[in-house]
């Protein structure tokens, strides 16, 4: 597995420039309007099932404060459908399976001990949400009705109907609303981390004792930047499928915390391995695109062209259940070699009120499109939908930054590998949540809060007078790394995303030096510092792997040449 803890070649990248984080060691201070500063035991930044969980089990130490850049529902977790993976069916399931599946999946570049570390405690995790007040649904006799998705020997997957993740997003927000020592700033954008840096310290990807100190916080409702000092900061801020055109997330995933970490010299790794969802509603205009979920491959659905022959024989001995990477290259080989913008799912062939049952949300949305799935096929194409590398961490969810912990999808575990097995990202989410209040309760009293930490300085800045500036430059990130870094590369293919990425690069820079603070051209550098590391690590992986398909460093086995 590669770590981008190297040095870059290129002049156009933030790292090799003077730092443009806005403190009083990188611009003159002049006089300014005086900004708050807020104080927590525990600062959280982003409000998925990673960030409440962790929410809930350390706010019994101290005050809390959970940082959200729009409302708490808007996350990755609300979107999830499938539902979660764990062992609940000892009778045919057990451990050693669930850890032999994601091994599998994750093309054994897997960390074995994150994978057993989740497995074995998803079993406790899963009675703790129920107590949160979730409701996975449960047959005829009252035992969990399970799910078996791609990737799965067995079924193991606990769901709520098709909308799991709002289920479990609406529970945690009840129960963090409950709380009293839990803050919630709705419409709240981290900036930036606090470190040494700030304190007029030389940081460097070679310092060894880097401390977080909390975050410079944008209040979207107010335009002012606040300082937020903590004695543990937690990044929860979820994924980067914004970056591309078409994905299944959330228009808020733009790689924020993955960008901050990184820009405070924090380690990232394994950002060549995105995972794009086989089966995203095509429907042209959709942004995000709407995901029919795996679930329904399990159920029995199967992928057609458009002239309604089955294709996935030629793929692999699994069928429409094979795992999402060769699914998702299956369908796109597809689309290239018939010149086709997507390929169908059929669910015609099952009962259509079991189906209805089972996926009231996919119908309704489908019906509403004039799609009705109990006897038209489904229009699907794939779409950018998890990340499965991000901020390094450990068994204890530490980054290489110490007093900074990250959980959910910004965080690479080492559980995924090189291509997350279906519904294992939520239950990772809880676990490692749990890891890191275990840890930061047993430290936190070592901490204390550095008063030294200037006011972010905005003197001399203006709002931007031309907000297409933001606009055009964010369609063409997500362009260049649709059409270059997307489910097949290339060496020339990536070296042409890179010179594309350098130009918007040198114009969002120049911009953010003039600008005030804004959740737009904050995003924008997020996106393409983001993008960059996809880029570096893709570049860097001198072979096809999971996720990462390269038509220059192919497989050697008797897959169809891919395109």
């Amino acid at each position: 597995m590669f770590e981008f803890n190297f040095p870059i070649y290129t002049v156009g990248l933030l790292i090799t420039r003077q730092c443009n984080l806005r403190c009083k060691y990188c611009y003159i201070p002049e006089k300014s309007e005086k900004k708050m500063i807020q104080k927590f035991d525990f600062l959280i930044i982003g409000s998925g099932i990673a960030g409440m969980s962790f929410a809930l089990k350390v706010a019994h130490k101290g005050k809390v404060a959970l940082i959200c850049k729009t409302e708490l529902e808007e996350a990755n977790t609300y979107f999830a459908q499938g539902g979660v993976a764990s062992v609940t069916n000892t009778l045919v399931d057990n451990f050693e399976k669930h850890i032999e599946d994601t091994m599998i999946a994750g093309d054994w570049l897997s960390d074995r001990a994150a994978v057993e570390k989740v497995v074995k405690e998803a079993p406790s995790q899963i009675k703790e949400l129920i107590s949160w007040g979730v409701d996975f649904d449960k047959n005829e006799k009252g035992e969990f009705d399970l799910h078996r998705e791609g990737g799965h020997s067995e079924f193991r997957i606990l769901h709520h109907k098709d909308n799991t993740g709002a289920e479990i997003q609406d529970s945690l927000i009840r129960a963090v609303k409950q709380h009293p020592n839990i803050t919630i700033f709705e419409k709240h954008f981290a900036i930036e981390i606090l470190t040494q840096h700030h304190l007029g310290v030389t940081v460097t990807r070679q310092t060894p004792d880097i401390e977080c100190y909390g975050a410079y916080v944008l209040d979207l409702k107010t335009g002012k930047v606040d300082t937020f000092l903590s004695k543990v900061t937690l990044m929860a801020t979820g994924g980067v499928g914004a970056i591309y055109q078409t994905t299944t997330n959330p228009l808020v995933a733009t790689g924020d915390g993955i960008a901050m970490v990184y820009r405070a010299k924090g380690t990232v790794k394994d950002m060549e391995f995105i995972q794009f969802h086989p089966t995203a509603l095509y429907h042209p205009g959709d942004r995000p695109s709407f995901l029919i979920t795996e679930a329904m491959r399990g159920y029995g659905a199967v992928l057609r062209t458009l002239d309604g022959e089955e294709f996935m024989q030629k793929y692999d001995p699994r069928l429409s259940l094979a795992p999402r990477d060769i699914v998702a290259r299956a369908i796109d080989n597809e689309m290239k070699n018939r010149g086709d913008d997507h390929v169908y799912l059929d669910v015609t062939h099952k009962d259509p009120e079991e189906t209805k049952k089972h996926f009231p949300n996919i119908y309704e949305k489908c019906l509403g499109l004039g799609i009705d799935i109990t006897r038209d096929y489904i229009p699907v194409a794939p779409a950018a939908h998890y990340l499965c590398g991000g901020i390094k961490v450990d068994l204890d969810a530490r980054s290489s930054i110490n007093r900074l912990y990250a959980v959910g999808e910004c965080a690479c575990t080492g559980l995924h590998g090189g291509n997350r097995l279906a519904s294992n990202s939520l239950i990772e989410a809880v676990v490692y949540a749990d890891a890191a209040a275990k840890h930061s309760l047993k430290v936190i009293d070592n901490f204390s809060y550095q008063e030294n930490i200037p006011e972010w300085n905005d003197e001399g800045t203006q709002s931007p007078e031309e907000m297409v500036l933001i606009t055009q430059s964010v369609k063409e990130v997500g362009q260049i790394m649709s059409t270059y870094v997307g489910i097949v590369r290339s060496d020339l293919r990536l070296k042409r995303a890179w010179d594309r990425f350098d130009i918007l690069y040198e114009e969002t820079e120049s911009l953010f030096k003039r600008s005030k603070a804004s959740k737009e051209i904050c995003e924008l550098r997020n996106m393409i510092n983001t993008g960059y590391l996809v880029m570096r690590q893709a570049m860097d992986r001198k072979e096809s792997r999971g996720l990462h398909y390269t038509i220059d460093y192919p497989h050697t086995d008797n897959t169809p040449q891919m395109k």
